[in-house]
């Protein structure tokens, strides 16, 4: 498995994949915003020359903190729990941190329940927000920060 930059060919496979990967309409959530004016940092995992995996995220200021921000991801369904997910979130985290990011962040909705293990199992923090996405729409908010990671990854390369 390898990642790599996104491409508009990408991109395109993305949208036409999107829904069967997830099980239901979810192509909406793909907008060509986070290619074309958000897409620096999103990315693809190969495996056999076939799109197995991506993330959709993006570096943003947030109350003055530089935050990455993981909009979307999707695993092809033959590749889930194979660690296509961590590589996708290893190689973003590394490129906020490259960045200058303080914190990560992404967002799911209430009974998203492989996405809360996921991120729960990764080590981020998880607060349920009431009308975060409007009146009624609850959603629970991942964060992490990324101090800490770089002080135990430069703790571990000292050693």
């Amino acid at each position: 498995m390898q990642t790599r930059k996104i491409t508009k060919a990408d991109f395109d496979t993305i949208v036409e994949v999107i829904d069967r990967w997830w099980g239901g309409p979810i192509s909406t959530f793909a907008h060509p915003i986070f290619f074309y004016e958000l897409g620096e940092h999103a990315q693809v995992v190969e495996a056999d020359d076939q799109i197995i995996g991506f993330l959709l995220g993006f570096i943003a200021s947030e109350s003055s903190l530089l935050t990455g921000y993981v909009h979307l991801v999707g695993i092809h369904p033959d590749y889930r729990r194979r660690g296509v997910g961590r590589l996708l979130y290893e190689t973003f985290t590394e490129a906020c941190q490259s960045a200058g990011c303080q914190r990560m962040k992404a967002i799911t909705t209430l009974g998203n329940e492989g996405s809360i293990r996921f991120h729960l199992a990764q080590g981020w923090a998880a607060k349920e927000i009431e009308d975060y996405a409007g009146p009624g729409r609850k959603r629970i908010v991942f964060t992490r920060a990324l101090g800490e990671l770089r002080e135990r990854r430069d703790r571990a390369l000292d050693s």
